[in-house]
């Protein structure tokens, strides 16, 4: 997809895959992806690829489910590398992540995927587009949120929507 001048940045924001229950870690930040969560990850990852996807930096939660995710998503060649990024942890902060990308837009325009949690994940695509994050979006495990964002000093409210889609319909 080319990008109009004012739109400058792809972002795909990625759910994690389907993990281990809630309460089965004593530390929830070591809950890992389970088979059934790699294995729709990796589909998931390979379906991207077929739609000629790649992202030209991919930023993931430190949280293991999540760095599992951006891992799937490196060996399927949808980016060469991931970075570690704690402000995509649970109830981590946007501004933090528009300070950073501010810096990261004063190159050219790419394509850039986060993965991350829930309920993080949709209410920041919600700020990005609409504003504010009163209606929250459905987003499942492996599902996939696209914005098209201006530079990150005006993407709250001015960002577009271009891909909401759960893994059943990206399959």
């Amino acid at each position: 997809m080319e990008l109009s001048s004012q739109y400058a940045t792809q972002v795909y924001f990625i759910r994690h895959g389907i993990a281990a229950e809630r309460g089965t870690y004593v530390d929830d930040h070591q809950r890992p992806l389970v088979d059934q969560g790699i294995q729709k990850t990796q589909k998931i990852a390979q379906r991207l690829v077929s739609l000629g996807l790649h992202f030209d930096m991919l930023l993931t939660s430190p949280l293991v489910r999540a760095v599992q995710t951006a891992k799937i998503l490196c060996e399927a060649k949808l980016a060469l590398d991931y970075q570690l990024f704690p402000p995509l942890a649970p109830e981590g902060c946007l501004q933090n992540w528009l300070s950073w990308l501010e810096s990261w837009q004063s190159e050219v325009p790419k394509s850039l995927a986060l993965v991350g949690h829930e309920p993080d994940l949709s209410q920041w695509a919600q700020q990005l587009v609409q504003g504010d994050s009163n209606d929250r979006w459905v987003f499942k495990k492996a599902g996939i949120i696209g914005l098209t964002l201006p530079d990150a000093q005006s993407a709250i409210g001015n960002s577009q929507l271009f891909w909401l889609a759960p893994p059943r319909l990206i399959l």
